[in-house]
């Protein structure tokens, strides 16, 4: 029988050596190892018509709160800036 600790301890080193792999890789990459990490989590349920029409159904009613002023865009620079801002900072 295999001692559970060292199972743990050795999960454990493993997974910060992934991720100082993956921290490694430039930002496109990592969001992409992400996607595909997300994806492992949740099974693909939907079609991609499915999942095209529900992000299409997202983007109207985002677009009708900008119109109906329920909400004030920010431009993606702005956006972009303050997380760089943010996560460089920690």
């Amino acid at each position: 029988m295999k001692n559970f600790k060292a199972d743990v301890s050795e999960d454990a080193a493993l997974l910060e050596d992934i991720a100082k792999l993956a921290l490694a890789l430039p930002p496109d990459l990592r969001a992409l190892l992400a996607d595909r990490l997300l994806e492992s989590l949740v099974p693909q349920t939907l079609s991609q018509e499915e999942i095209d029409a529900a992000w299409l159904k997202e983007a109207e009613r985002r677009s009708q709160e900008i119109d109906e002023g329920r909400v004030t865009p920010i431009p993606g620079e702005e956006v972009m800036a303050r997380l760089r801002s943010r996560f460089n900072d920690e």
